[in-house]
């Protein structure tokens, strides 16, 4: 059975959960448009599907559903963000209050939120920066899942890697990838339904391939493009950990479970004015590349089909398992 709500009605159930399960109104205001974001475009991995984790959480104190963001200027054009061991979300919309400025006035501008946790689909924060007229990049470490290449026990985190290009008609194009064949999410909404995972996700504990979503979860992550993506998934690691002053992924407890402290990882966001960089032109200059590639029959621009799905869920709204409905609903009567 499944039960199918308005994008509004999203945002309001995954709010209405989290402010029940210990979260300040502002913090669950941040996270429900991430929840509500996600399932727009058809991301339901980062939707309500992570919602009862999220809740979790906060109920048992792994995440601080109360802390206020800590946001310092360290720099003329960097700024740091302490989540406090809080949710990532209301700790990013405070840094990019000072963010966006820097960067149209010094032409760059970074942004290091460290103690934080599961930011949800980076390219939703890309998106954002580059709807101000702003090129994004996002570095984004989470608990440990992948091995190095040749090893069998995780040093990095699945490691998502976004961008965001403003354009000058309609929405942004943004890359949001993972250093990972999938993102670990995929694997545990297969392991929530039973079912198995595609070959080549994902290997068991012994570093052997496995089809089993459980035996994957205990096991690591396979890397994008082999001893590419574990190189790839350091650069991350390097970036939103070593940059940020955050847990490395080996030292972050899980974002699956309730064991363990605050996971304590990391996000680096870099926000680039091109106008400083490539001149007045840049838009023009950007759809030059964009239509040589949408030019080519079958070709297409990195985020279509998550922009199709947007349009689909505004027309039909969001369909999902009645059994999950039913699981929020009890957060909220907490």
């Amino acid at each position: 059975m499944t039960v199918t709500l308005t994008l509004a009605e999203v945002e309001n159930l995954a709010r209405r959960a989290l402010v029940a399960c210990n979260t300040s109104e502002a913090n669950a205001a941040s996270v429900a448009r991430s929840i509500m974001a996600a399932e727009h475009d058809g991301i339901h991995s980062h939707g309500l599907a992570r919602l009862p984790t999220y809740c979790e959480h906060a109920k048992c104190g792994k995440i601080d559903g109360q802390a206020t963001p800590l946001s310092t200027q360290t720099g003329a054009a960097a700024l740091r963000v302490d989540a406090c061991d809080g949710f990532a979300h209301p700790a990013i919309d405070i840094g990019m209050e000072t963010l966006l400025p820097l960067a149209r006035y010094a032409g760059i501008a970074a942004m290091a939120v460290t103690n934080s946790y599961n930011c949800g689909v980076v390219g939703y924060h890309m998106e954002r920066i580059a709807k101000e007229g702003l090129v994004g990049l996002g570095f984004v470490n989470a608990p440990g899942s992948i091995a190095p290449w040749g090893g069998t026990r995780p040093v990095f985190g699945t490691n998502p890697i976004a961008c965001g290009v403003p354009r000058r008609q309609g929405p942004p194009m943004v890359i949001d990838q993972s250093s990972s064949v999938v993102a670990k999410s995929e694997i545990m909404v297969h392991a929530q339904k039973d079912e198995p995972i595609p070959e080549g996700w994902a290997f068991d504990a012994d570093g052997k391939p496995t089809t089993d979503p459980k035996a994957a979860l205990a096991g690591t992550m396979a890397p994008l493009g082999g001893y590419k993506g574990a190189g790839l998934a350091m650069l991350v690691e390097i970036m939103a950990a070593g940059m940020t002053g955050a847990h490395f992924a080996f030292q972050a407890s899980s974002f699956a479970d309730n064991d363990g402290g605050s996971p304590r990882t990391g996000q680096f966001f870099i926000a680039i004015n091109p106008d400083a960089t490539a001149g007045a032109d840049f838009e023009d200059r950007f759809e030059a590349l964009f239509s040589e590639i949408t030019g080519q029959t079958g070709a297409r621009l990195p985020g279509g089909r998550r922009l199709e799905a947007r349009t689909r869920t505004e027309k039909e709204g969001v369909t999902f398992r009645k059994a999950l409905h039913d699981r929020i609903l009890g957060y909220c009567a907490v």
